[in-house]
């Protein structure tokens, strides 16, 4: 029973933090819409910052997952990030919207709070991807262009997709992910 709560909170939480941002949303509204008091909410999360930590923590560890399995099951640094990038437009909107949630709301928590997410997301996401750009560079299949700019640039692009608006429901995420991709590696120009 617990673990559904802590569930719930977890997704209710989520939501809220993306609709109102980490400020707009109290613990209070939070065990509203959860349908808990105050204090189970709290036997679950010591405060808003821990919650929010929580819910970061889960999407990160969920992307890590997916970035693990491209680099088993592909070896081209191109086919990698295809598959990632279709997974990640697969994903619901909502779910998609906790790594712009990440980035955008990440000042609001304590130095070292922060500093210690900044660490699990750069060697679970950033340095995951990177890895798969040095690579490709380092067997020939990438021109070379330093690695974090590849990985900058692609999450530039992808960027958009992380939020609950404009950009709804992706209707066909592998189209969209193709397409995406060869801009990455071919550019929107044709070759002459």
């Amino acid at each position: 029973m617990d673990n559904l709560v802590r569930e719930n909170i977890l997704l209710t939480g989520k939501r809220l933090f993306i609709q109102q941002g980490y400020y707009g949303i109290s613990m209070r509204a939070i065990a509203e819409e959860v349908g808990v008091s105050k204090a189970a909410l709290y036997y679950h999360f010591q405060d808003k910052q821990e919650l929010f930590l929580a819910i970061l923590d889960e999407s990160l560890d969920e992307i890590e997952h997916l970035l693990d399995e491209c680099l088993e099951t592909e070896d081209q640094a191109a086919k990698r990030i295809e598959r990632f990038v279709q997974q990640i437009l697969s994903q619901p909107t909502e779910q998609r919207s906790v790594i712009r949630l990440a980035n955008q709301e990440l000042n609001h928590l304590d130095e070292t709070a922060r500093q210690a997410f900044e660490a699990r997301y750069r060697s679970k996401f950033l340095d995951k991807i990177q890895k798969i750009f040095t690579e490709g560079v380092a067997q020939g299949e990438l021109r070379q262009f330093d690695p974090g700019v590849l990985t900058w640039s692609l999450l530039g692009m992808l960027y958009p997709y992380f939020y609950t608006s404009p950009v709804k429901q992706i209707q066909n995420s592998e189209t969209l992910a193709s397409q995406l991709t060869a801009i990455f590696f071919q550019g929107a120009r044709f070759a002459g």
